[in-house]
């Protein structure tokens, strides 16, 4: 896209020079960019959504089912920042422009790098997980209770009803014959919340010194169960042989987390009973999310011994909720 597209951007915006503009990334399955545009003395950043003229899929999964997904998940976006986003305790970055032409979506954003978010990790250290998990506490806080108007029904990228194709690839037949269980215990659960929906380490930026979190990409945010945020989370930012001895010390800070953000957002609701319905949830979480991924790369790294036995204590733990 040449710098001439984006000069109408620009002058809404009220800005007078667009000097130069940087890709970012390309949107997942080839269905637009990421782009900063530098314009006068700062940046901004374009989520320029585009659909593509064939679907492409980098594992195979390209599905008008899978189409129709991406489009909803555009929508919801578009939803969450219209009404939502500048509400919200936990940082994300601000609505400058957003906007639906046809099968063409626009949202123009400030750029976190310009507001001091300048770091994103692909290792994290202990400051970014705690970071992190800060967030998604006081993410989860504000938002007990709330209907999730526009968003999506039940949120999370891996929800069963959107991956029927996933499902009926899945070959274990264990965890396939408690899918569904699982996945009612989950939309069930009590203090239903938004969760942000793809909640992995590429998702947030950073201070330079790792201890603040900003999150982006609100493409699968919707009501649901808290854990299902912080499980993925974990899987993404802790190495697997790490996670079993982690596990208690990161669910201990994250409820830590989550009584200051209550305490500030819902005193009214009681910390400990938000905890003790939760966190039971997180190996079923956890569960969910090995459903989806053992469906749709059977030999993915995210597959191994910590997170099946994981989903075993989970399917055990399945027995009380029947």
């Amino acid at each position: 896209m040449t710098l001439n597209r984006y000069k109408p951007i620009i002058e809404a915006l009220g800005f007078t020079t667009l000097h130069s503009s940087q890709r970012l990334q390309v949107l997942w399955g080839g269905y637009g960019e990421l782009v900063r545009l530098y314009v006068d003395s700062t940046s901004i950043v374009v989520k320029h959504v585009q659909l593509p003229q064939q679907h492409t899929h980098p594992r195979g999964w390209n599905t008008q089912l899978s189409h129709q997904r991406k489009l909803k998940s555009y929508q919801v976006e578009l939803s969450w920042y219209h009404h939502q986003a500048e509400h919200t305790n936990a940082r994300v970055p601000k609505k400058l422009l957003a906007q639906t032409d046809g099968q063409e979506y626009l949202l123009v954003m400030e750029d976190l790098k310009s507001v001091g978010y300048s770091e994103m990790v692909s290792t994290a250290k202990r400051q970014h997980i705690t970071a992190c998990l800060r967030w998604l506490a006081q993410f989860h806080a504000q938002y007990i209770g709330d209907q999730g108007k526009d968003l999506w029904p039940v949120g999370c990228y891996w929800h069963l009803a959107t991956r029927p194709d996933e499902f009926d690839a899945l070959q274990d037949m264990q965890l396939k014959q408690h899918a569904h269980t699982i996945d009612r215990v989950l939309t069930q659960a009590p203090y239903p919340t938004l969760v942000h929906g793809d909640a992995k380490l590429a998702n947030f930026c950073f201070t330079p010194d790792g201890n603040q979190a900003a999150a982006v990409d609100f493409q699968y945010v919707g009501r649901g169960c808290a854990m299902k945020d912080v499980a993925l989370f974990i899987s993404s930012a802790v190495e697997p042989e790490l996670c079993a001895q982690m596990e208690s010390e990161l669910l201990d800070e994250y409820f830590a987390h989550l009584q200051l953000a209550l305490s500030d957002s819902q005193p009214q609701l009681c910390a400990q009973r938000v905890e003790q319905a939760w966190r039971p949830l997180f190996a079923i979480a956890w569960a969910d999310f090995q459903r989806f991924v053992k469906g749709w790369s059977p030999d993915h790294w995210k597959i191994n011994a910590y997170t099946e036995a994981l989903t075993a204590q989970a399917l055990e733990t399945l027995k009380a909720y029947r």
